[in-house]
């Protein structure tokens, strides 16, 4: 009974095989879902818009937005980890929901080589230290002297516990082996006007937050989290100036659900890349701050974010965080 149930499976099997190989040669011929795990009108929602258009024009089907919001990210990402893994369900992506959210839980089987199929990392997005205007520290070392000469007393936000910029923070204090105040809000936007009124000392904040601040003179920027200077604020040190090896950038990408086949997979990375390289489209995500980065291969995205896994599960040990 068991020998006929495997051949009648194998000859299934051999009979299928010619359809799905047609249906991926043929991909896509409907409209394939862009979900964004946030509200619309947040950075990587405006970032995705442009690439999800040309993309569109690239494969000759729509590519919709879908915005799934909820729990830091982590609804929308698991909702296309669960999708048929046939390519019209993709997720734009970023450190916080398939990264840092896992990590955080002790939740190792929902890491994201686990249950994503990489397709191309987007943009890279460069974190900025900021401070209060009147902070009286005007470069990184000041910053870690005053905390020093006060422990405790420095505070820095975050948009809630096991963010990126909790973490980026964490990590800065266990580099400097300074104490600082960790304070949590519910999300971005309250910190970052208390970050203005001064009631904050500091924040990691993307850079495109943390720009338009440092120009209006309503924070300073004292450092960048991401290895190398950031185009947007060239004059600006790097952490890792400081601290060797220092890395707390944000990246946006696009991750399919796991097993998605190469052939598909290999054409939507394919236009992914020439979305990203197109000069309306890397015009606009420099506009806002982001550096256009694309992945030389699928291979080569997976191979970052293993990287950018392990340095998160650094921060995580660094910001002495217990699985929820």
């Amino acid at each position: 009974m068991r020998a006929s149930t495997t051949r009648r499976a194998l000859l299934a099997a051999t009979l299928l095989a010619p359809a799905i190989a047609r249906a991926q040669d043929g991909f896509p011929n409907r409209a394939i879902r862009l979900v964004v795990p946030w509200p619309p009108g947040g950075p990587i929602d405006l970032a995705s818009r442009p690439i999800a258009t040309r993309m569109a024009e690239l494969l000759g089907q729509p590519v919709v937005i879908e915005n799934r919001g909820g729990a830091n990210g982590t609804i929308g990402a698991l909702h296309v980890s669960q999708a048929a893994a046939d390519g019209y369900t993709l997720l734009i992506a970023s450190p916080g929901p398939v990264s840092i959210s896992p990590l955080a839980r002790g939740q190792a089987a929902l890491e994201p080589l686990k249950i994503f199929t990489p397709v191309s990392q987007l943009v890279s997005s460069p974190s900025a230290l900021v401070v209060r205007k009147d902070l009286p520290a005007r470069n990184l070392a000041e910053l870690i002297a005053l905390a020093k000469a006060q422990p405790g007393a420095l505070s820095y936000a975050s948009a809630g516990p096991a963010s990126i910029n909790h973490l980026s923070g964490a990590t800065l204090a266990a580099r400097g082996g300074v104490d600082l105040l960790h304070v949590p809000y519910q999300g971005a936007a309250p910190a970052l006007t208390d970050l203005i009124a001064g009631r904050i000392d500091m924040a990691f904040f993307g850079i495109g937050v943390a720009l338009p601040l440092v120009q209006r003179g309503d924070a300073r920027a004292l450092a960048v989290g991401n290895l190398r200077r950031a185009t947007a604020l060239p004059d600006v040190p790097t952490v890792a100036e400081t601290y060797p090896g220092f890395q707390a950038d944000n990246w946006y990408g696009i991750l399919a659900p796991l097993n998605t086949p190469r052939p598909v997979v290999e054409k939507l990375h394919q236009a992914a890349v020439a979305a990203m390289r197109t000069p309306s489209v890397a015009r606009m995500m420099a506009e806002a701050g982001n550096e256009v980065s694309p992945s030389e291969s699928p291979e080569a995205f997976a191979a970052m974010m293993a990287e950018d896994l392990e340095r998160w599960r650094d921060s995580v040990r660094a910001a002495r965080l217990r699985p929820e």
